[in-house]
C-alpha cells in the first residue's frame, strides 16, 4: 500500500529536502506551507506524486480544510512531518515584543498542535488504524541560545507534546517521534557562517551540515512499523558547541 505523508513548512529548508526524499521513496507527499510559489518550487524537485496545499498552520480553519482535502482523496494519512517553524531576532525577555513571542508560538506550537490533532484523528479512525507523527523539535528543545526565549520555549513545549501524543497514541497504533536538528544548512542557519552569539558572550562561526542527513533520518522513522518508535533523535553538526553550551 502506498504511504500518504504530509510535510509542513515544505516550501524551504528541511521541509523541502524531506519532501524530496519521501517522494523519491514512493510516498505520496502533501506539501504544506504559506507561500504557494515556494511549494511549487519544491514540487518540481520531487520525483513522485505530490499535492500542493497552501496553508498557514496557525490558522485552525486552514489546517482543518487541508486535512479534509487529504482525507477526501486518500481516506488516510501514514506520516505527518510536523516541521513548520519560525524564529525572530535575538532579544532578552524584557526587550522581546509580545508580537514576536506570539508569532513564534502561533506557528511553532499552535501550528504543530493543530496538525497533530487532525492527523491523530484520521489515523485513529482509518483502516488499518495507526500512523506516525514526527515533530521537528530542534536542539533548542533541550538547550537555549542567548536571546531565544520564544523559539526555545516553543521547542521545549514540543517535547512535552511529543511525549504526550506518543502516550495517548499507543492504543491506536499511533507512534510519535521527535527529531532535534542542530545546524542543518538551510536559509534559517545562514547566519551561522557569519558568527552567532554564544553563551560565553562571544560571537563565533558554527559548522553546518547538509540537510540530506536530516531527510534520511526522517525517512528512516517514516518507514518503521508502528510497533517501533524512535521517541527522540538528535542529528547535528558534530563540532557545533551545543553539547557544551553554557
Amino acid at each position: 500500500m502506498t504511504k500518504i505523508a504530509m510535510v509542513t513548512g515544505a516550501g524551504t529548508g528541511v521541509g523541502r529536502r524531506v519532501s524530496e526524499i519521501l517522494s523519491k521513496d514512493g510516498i505520496v507527499v502533501y506539501l504544506i506551507g504559506r507561500r504557494k510559489d515556494k511549494l511549487i518550487e519544491t514540487q518540481k524537485l520531487c520525483s513522485g506524486p505530490t499535492e500542493v496545499l497552501q496553508c498557514d498552520v496557525s490558522d485552525p480553519f486552514a489546517v482543518k480544510n487541508a486535512f479534509e482535502i487529504l482525507e477526501g482523496k486518500h481516506n488516510r494519512i501514514d506520516v505527518l512531518f510536523n516541521n513548520a517553524g519560525i524564529g525572530v531576532p535575538a532579544q532578552s525577555i524584557d526587550e522581546m515584543p509580545f508580537e514576536n513571542w506570539k508569532s513564534v508560538v502561533d506557528i511553532n506550537l499552535n501550528g504543530m498542535f493543530l496538525c497533530a490533532k487532525y492527523a491523530f484523528a484520521l489515523m485513529r479512525k482509518q483502516t488499518p488504524q495507526g500512523g506516525r507523527i514526527i515533530n521537528n523539535g530542534s536542539v533548542s528543545s533541550v538547550t537555549p541560545r542567548p536571546g531565544s526565549i520564544p523559539y526555545t520555549a516553543s521547542k521545549h513545549a514540543v517535547t512535552g507534546m511529543t511525549k504526550t501524543i506518543s502516550l495517548d497514541g499507543r492504543k491506536y497504533d499511533i507512534a510519535c517521534s521527535q527529531i532535534d536538528i542542530g545546524n542543518a544548512e538551510t536559509p534559517m542557519t545562514e547566519r551561522m557562517k557569519d558568527g552567532v552569539p554564544q553563551a560565553t558572550g562571544k560571537t563565533e562561526v558554527e559548522p553546518v551540515i547538509d540537510s540530506i542527513h536530516i531527510a534520511n533520518a526522517v525517512l528512516y522513522m517514516a518507514n518503521l512499523p508502528v510497533n517501533v518508535n524512535v521517541l527522540n533523535m538528535t542529528v547535528m553538526a558534530n563540532k557545533m558547541p551545543f553539547v557544551g553550551r553554557g
